[in-house]
C-alpha cells in the first residue's frame, strides 16, 4: 500500500479526461495528487474530428500528462477496482487515498501514447483523402460535426449520413435539429433518417440500410457514441451508487451520495444536464474548491454547491460556421462558428492547464 503516515493528504484522481486533468492540475500544488489514466496523454475531446481532417491540429490538442502535471504522480494504467481506502490498477498497484475523485467519463479505446495518437490521425486523414464516397453512421453531434469537417475540407466527396432517429441531435431542440439538417443538405450531404446500417454485412463497398436502401461508400465512420466509463465500478462497493444509466449519483457538493471523501465529476455523474466539456470543467473547478476546503479542515458548511448548467450547446459545422442553442435561441452560421469552430477552444483549454496556447 503506497502511503506513509505523516504525509500530506492524498487525492487520487481516476480518469485523465476533461474533468480529471483539470482537477489534478488545480490541486497538484496543494496536496499529494495521483492521476490514474489508461493513456499517457489528455486529449481535448471536442477536437478529434478536426484532427481527422487536419492531423497537425492534434499537436496542440493532444497533451502529455507530464507536460501540465510536474508536481503530481502519474500512473499510466486502468483502474480495475476500489475499496473505501485504496484504488487497484490493472498493473497490480494498490494506491491508498484520503480523497478519491472519479472522472472516468466514457470508454475511449485507442492509442496509448501521443505519438500513436498522432499517427492514428494521419491514417484517418489518408482514409478520407483516398475515398470518393464516405458513409457516416450516427446523427448525434459527433456524426454531424464529422460530416461538416469532411464536406468543408473535401467538398468533392460524396458524404452520406444515416441516423436511426427521427431528427438529428435529439439532445437539442427541434428547431436546432432542423437547422443542422438544412446546413448539411445545403452542402450536398445526403441524410437518411429513421434507418440503421448493419456494417458487418457490407460487401464490396455496398452497405444496406434497415429500410433496404443500398449505399455505396469507399469507407465508413461509426459515430453512435461511447459507453459510460463506469463498468469497472459495478463489482465494487460503489456499484450501488450507480443509477440505471451507469452514472454515479452525486450530491450538490459533487460527492458520491453517502460518502464524504469520494467525488465524481464530468460525464460519469447523474447531474441532469447535457454532457458537455465546459460543464465537466465546471465540475472540476468546483470539486477542487471543495477539496481544498476539506484538506484545510474547514467546515463542510463552507463547501460550494453545484447547480446544473444551462441548456446550451455549440456544434461546429466545418471550420467557419457553427450552430448554437442557448435556452430557446438557436443561431446557425458565422457567429457560433467564431465561438467554437475556429480554434475549438484549444488555446483556452491549454491555458487552463497552465500551458501556452500555441506550441511556438
Amino acid at each position: 500500500m503506497e502511503k506513509l503516515i505523516g504525509e500530506k493528504k492524498r487525492v487520487v484522481v481516476v480518469g485523465g479526461g476533461v474533468a480529471g486533468s483539470l482537477i489534478a492540475k488545480t490541486l497538484q500544488n496543494h496536496t499529494d495528487v495521483f492521476l490514474i489514466d489508461s493513456k499517457e496523454y489528455f486529449e481535448i475531446p471536442w477536437t478529434n474530428l478536426r484532427s481527422m481532417v487536419e492531423p497537425s491540429f492534434a499537436e496542440r490538442a493532444v497533451i502529455n500528462h507530464s507536460d501540465y502535471l510536474p508536481n503530481a504522480h502519474i500512473v499510466t494504467s486502468d483502474a480495475t477496482s476500489i475499496t473505501e481506502t485504496e484504488v487497484v490498477t490493472a498493473q497490480g498497484r494498490v494506491i491508498a487515498y484520503d480523497y478519491l475523485v472519479i472522472a472516468t467519463g466514457h470508454v475511449s479505446a485507442g492509442a496509448f501514447s501521443k505519438t500513436e495518437k498522432l499517427s492514428y490521425y494521419k491514417a484517418e486523414q489518408e482514409k478520407i483523402k483516398s475515398a470518393d464516397s464516405i458513409l457516416i453512421v450516427g446523427g448525434g453531434p459527433t456524426g454531424v460535426e464529422l460530416a461538416g469537417e469532411i464536406i468543408v475540407d473535401f467538398p468533392d466527396k460524396k458524404v452520406t449520413l444515416v441516423h436511426r432517429g427521427s431528427r438529428l441531435m435529439e439532445f437539442i431542440g427541434e428547431k436546432a435539429s432542423k437547422k443542422a439538417l438544412d446546413w448539411l443538405t445545403s452542402k450536398k450531404v445526403e441524410v437518411i433518417m429513421e434507418q440503421s446500417v448493419d456494417l458487418t454485412s457490407a460487401s464490396n463497398g455496398v452497405y444496406e440500410t434497415s429500410g433496404g436502401e443500398k449505399i455505396t461508400a469507399d469507407c465508413h465512420f461509426l459515430c453512435t457514441g461511447s459507453r459510460s466509463g463506469s463498468s469497472w465500478l459495478k463489482e465494487t462497493f460503489l456499484g450501488e451508487s450507480l443509477d440505471v444509466h451507469g452514472r454515479l449519483m452525486v450530491d450538490a457538493k459533487l460527492r458520491v451520495k453517502g460518502y464524504s471523501n469520494i467525488f465524481a465529476i464530468g460525464d460519469i455523474t447523474d447531474i441532469p444536464e447535457i454532457k458537455q466539456g465546459y460543464l465537466a470543467q465546471a465540475h472540476a473547478s468546483l470539486a477542487a474548491k471543495n477539496l481544498k476546503l476539506l484538506i484545510k479542515g474547514e467546515s463542510e458548511k463552507k463547501m460550494y454547491s453545484y447547480k446544473a448548467g444551462p441548456a446550451m450547446a455549440v456544434v461546429s459545422l466545418g471550420r467557419r460556421e457553427g450552430l448554437a442553442q442557448i435556452k430557446c435561441l438557436t443561431i446557425v452560421g458565422r457567429i457560433p462558428g467564431i465561438l467554437k469552430s475556429g480554434d475549438l477552444f484549444v488555446g483556452k483549454t491549454r491555458k487552463a492547464l497552465g500551458l501556452k496556447s500555441t506550441l511556438s
